[in-house]
């Protein structure tokens, strides 16, 4: 069992929110600033300054809340922001909502700076001094139950169903048994699952909810032509979206729902919640999620802290902001990939362990994490991010039930 004793120190924000990291994030507000930013970044490598951005000029609801989210998530201590000058996304809004929160932030406009080398040389001053500012940020004191978790897959293949997957479901249940929050994910790879889902949900209205959301993400699909399967899932053993789907729900273990949100939402409660993914309304930006690091960046936009992330194919990536923890599901891919992963959950294939067992493995290296020590993609320098455009409505009253 875990033990609820178990205590680390975070970073306190003034909204009463606590961090496990303290990073300074350098955000790009159309791709024309990508390449200034990334070069504030480089300058900055092996330290705690991450970089992320929104590629589009066109104004999108979805990636203005995501950006809002992202830059004031507990894991951030202080916000560069950077603007060509002329793209539609609301930098004055932005800027005033991190401000808000008490963080150091500061916008460069690159058009009034005076082109690339001048912002370069400003961006790079500022963030020399909020890497001194926020290293007076306070600690406290952090359990488990301060904690949001998100899972994801990717690169899955007919392993991970068996392995990765349900021990991360157990590491669910110890969380949700803590008072943390564990949000999963995707309602495209909950296909033919919905009335499983819907008995688990804490309320009648609520499973209705989660129902209608694998509807949805069924419909999506079809509308686009293909599913959420790969080639690759094909070659590691993977049968049909059904196959995957059932592997996939297995990383939600076997707690009750509390509730069900999309991206940006952060959960109100404690308990395990559903991230539904798919946008609202007909097909028209594509497929959902064009890669796993979509899909991580709503995790965290949803206030994980860290997020689980199972490979059977095998995964290299991590993310800005919150670490990520690779759980390699294939004892095979792991002996060619160590480096990169955390935990060796092929060892339940190879009868060296049991489910429960790697399941506390994984929450104690969590709970490592959390305390601060590296993720394998943290200690490799993998910063990955990707914001695209999507739609969605805002969730209704019986999403949430209190």
């Amino acid at each position: 069992m875990s033990n609820n004793t178990s205590t680390f120190e975070g970073f306190l924000r003034n909204d009463g929110r606590k961090g496990i990291r303290n990073v300074v994030v350098v955000a790009y507000l159309v791709e024309c600033a990508h390449h200034v930013a990334t070069e504030i970044r480089d300058s900055f490598r092996r330290q705690p300054v991450h970089l992320i951005g929104f590629g589009g000029c066109y104004p999108n609801a979805y990636a203005d809340r995501m950006m809002n989210r992202l830059c004031t998530h507990p894991n951030v201590g202080a916000v560069l922001l950077l603007s060509l000058g002329c793209e539609s996304f609301n930098r004055h809004e932005l800027q005033k909502n991190i401000a808000v929160t008490g963080r150091p932030v500061h916008t460069v406009v690159i058009q009034q700076a005076g082109g690339t080398r001048k912002s370069i040389e400003a961006g790079t001053t500022w963030v020399e001094e909020a890497l001194q500012q926020i290293a007076g940020v306070p600690r406290a004191p952090m359990q488990m139950s301060d904690l949001v978790v998100g899972t994801v897959c990717g690169g899955s293949d007919a392993t991970s169903g068996i392995s990765a997957n349900p021990a991360v479901g157990r590491a669910f249940d110890l969380l949700v048994e803590q008072g943390a929050a564990a949000i999963f994910e995707e309602t495209g790879e909950m296909i033919g699952l919905g009335d499983a889902m819907s008995a688990r949900a804490i309320t009648t209205e609520l499973g209705r909810e989660l129902k209608m959301s694998v509807d949805k993400a069924a419909y999506y699909y079809q509308k686009m032509g293909h599913a959420s399967f790969a080639p690759g899932n094909a070659d590691g053993g993977l049968t049909t979206i059904e196959e995957k789907s059932i592997g996939a729900y297995s990383k939600s273990g076997d707690a009750p729902i509390t509730g069900l949100i999309k991206p940006g939402d952060i959960p109100r409660q404690r308990g395990l919640y559903l991230l539904d993914v798919v946008p609202d309304g007909e097909p028209r930006f594509g497929f959902p999620n064009i890669n796993d690091n979509a899909e991580i960046a709503e995790l965290i936009a949803c206030g994980s802290h860290a997020v689980l992330f199972t490979t059977g194919r095998g995964s290299v990536v991590g993310s800005a902001i919150s670490p990520v923890i690779k759980i390699c599901a294939n004892p095979e891919t792991y002996d060619r990939m160590r480096d990169d992963m955390d935990v060796n959950a092929g060892k339940i294939l190879r009868l060296q362990a049991s489910i429960e067992e790697v399941g506390k493995e994984i929450y104690d290296k969590l709970l490592e994490v959390a305390s601060g020590a590296q993720s394998c993609s943290e200690s490799l320098g993998h910063q990955e991010f990707v914001l695209t455009y999507k739609s969605f409505e805002p969730i209704g009253p019986h999403c949430l039930p209190i």
